[in-house]
């Protein structure tokens, strides 16, 4: 049996707001709606099938502007109707003046930076490849083409016969020309002052103490963009972070408490695909536990967070500054800054940073190597010779966590936690027992919750246990839209996520 996915929806019956599906699907890869099917892709047979086969086609054409095939079907003696449509690469599809995209097997309505890319795409456009008027090739920093020429001769991914060429013959080897005139690739990418054409082109850095209305000292990184990739890290390294000093023999070395490969690459990352039409900067925010780095960005809209984490083909927001950074060694791999981070995360034995979205943003979170497992490590080592590896990693593991733990419950003001108590008083134990569950395994399907409490799989267990902590709006369900499914699943919202801790 077809499963539902990115292009496969299933319906009972047939409503006028399933435009907007067949309008999600034009604007993504196409698909097929089939009305007469439940939600487990059962045929129920829908009323008027031959009236639909009719009405569907003219009303597809007059509302989206688009043809469907619509087609009769039939299965054990029930009648149902498939709508098929086609992607429709460049030409922008839109209901009731909303713009509709299919996504995995949901719909969403696309709205401000992420509908500008999405329009923009669909127009042939990009952003940073539109001309500047007025700014020639002497108005660009000196400094910065010295920076890309000896960044890039050390990556060698530019020819030095290029690299030995006059500026202006170096920016159309980069293909930052466009009929004659400069793209704002080059003007951000070299122009001593970036901002006098492109607002927020700049970073902003902050030292917070326990919350972000506690800011102690800022500095702002200007310029080329280059050259801001390289004082953003200055500051951060010099001034932002204190690093943890010991001795190998005679050799002093220092250990940051994020790796600085990582922190390089989350860095580039940030400035070269950030949304530079949002008019805000990129924002790093460090707290004395962990470092915050969030830039007005969009991965591409049929991505879902897990594909962006995992291996992935590169979808640069601005690709002439993407490869611009590329040919500098800025971005040592097409696709693979993502997996960079989180490897090098897991070598120096601090928690894989988190990374947060939506259609404003995206955020990388650090959190800072605890001294106590960083004390635990080194008092632990002069034994690791007679203890079992595993229960060395066991107790290493163990003192992280319980500092993470901490940490976060200390971020938490005496009101919330007094709420969140108070809340959990009115649960059943099972019940509690149900987020310590989902602490473990970020999300299950209901036979596998309500099991994992040794109740079984039935409607009066699920009304006791579980739906309390929906309504609490301590767990939330998948697939809100499909109740039934068999693939919904639960997990802890973030009001559950902070009770967990307690």
């Amino acid at each position: 049996m077809e499963q539902e996915n990115q292009t496969i929806e299933w319906k009972e019956s047939w409503r006028d707001e399933y435009l907007g599906w067949l309008c999600g699907y034009a604007n993504a890869k196409g698909g097929t709606l089939f009305i007469g099917k439940d939600d487990h892709g059962k045929v129920v047979g829908v009323a008027k099938a031959r009236k639909l086969l009719e009405d569907l086609p003219n009303k597809i054409r007059d509302v989206l502007g688009i043809m469907a095939d619509v087609e009769l079907r039939t299965e054990d003696g029930l009648d149902y109707v498939a709508i098929s449509v086609q992607a429709y690469p460049s030409s922008p599809v839109n209901y009731k003046s909303e713009y509709h995209y299919r996504t995995g097997s949901t719909k969403q309505i696309l709205k401000g930076a992420a509908l500008n890319k999405f329009l923009m795409e669909r127009m042939g456009i990009r952003w940073d490849a539109q001309p500047v008027p007025n700014v020639t090739s002497d108005d660009l920093d000196p400094a910065a083409f010295k920076l890309f020429r000896t960044s890039a001769a050390r990556a060698k991914r530019v020819e030095g016969k290029e690299l030995a060429r006059p500026n202006e013959e170096l920016l159309d080897a980069l293909h930052l020309y466009d009929g004659g005139q400069l793209k704002r690739a080059a003007v951000l990418l070299f122009h001593p002052k970036p901002e006098r054409f492109v607002t927020g082109a700049y970073v902003k850095i902050g030292f917070f103490g326990e919350s972000a209305t506690d800011l102690k000292y800022q500095d702002e990184v200007n310029g080329p963009l280059l050259q801001q990739v390289e004082g953003t890290i200055g500051l951060l390294t010099t001034k932002y972070m204190q690093a943890a000093i010991s001795y190998e023999g005679i050799q002093r070395v220092e250990e940051y408490p994020y790796p600085e490969k990582a922190l390089r690459e989350a860095v580039v990352n940030a400035i070269a695909h950030k949304d530079y039409s949002s008019g805000n900067p990129i924002q790093i925010h460090v707290f004395p536990d962990r470092l915050q780095i969030w830039n007005e960005g969009q991965i591409p809209v049929e991505w879902s967070l897990e594909k962006f984490l995992g291996k992935h083909t590169s979808q640069p927001a601005n690709p002439d500054i993407a490869n611009t950074f590329f040919r500098a060694g800025f971005i040592e791999q097409w696709g693979r800054g993502i997996a960079l981070i989180l490897s090098e995360c897991e070598a120096h034995g601090i928690v894989k940073p988190s990374f947060t979205y939506d259609f404003h943003g995206l955020e990388v979170e650090f959190q800072d190597k605890s001294r106590a497992a960083f004390i635990a490590e080194n008092f632990l080592s002069l034994l690791n010779p007679v203890i079992e590896p595993e229960i060395f990693d066991d107790i290493v593991s163990s003192v992280q966590e319980d500092h993470l733990r901490k940490a976060a419950i200390a971020k938490m003001t005496e009101k919330e936690i007094g709420e969140l108590v108070a809340l959990a008083r009115k649960l059943e134990p099972k019940s509690l027992k149900i987020i310590t569950v989902l602490k473990k395994n970020a999300s299950l399907k209901r036979k596998d919750v309500l099991e994992s409490i040794q109740v079984t799989n039935q409607t009066k267990n699920a009304k006791r246990y579980l739906e309390p902590l929906i309504d609490s709006n301590i767990v939330t369900p998948t697939l809100s839209d499909h109740p039934k499914s068999n693939y919904r699943q639960y997990l802890l919202t973030e009001n559950g996520e902070k009770l967990a801790l307690l």
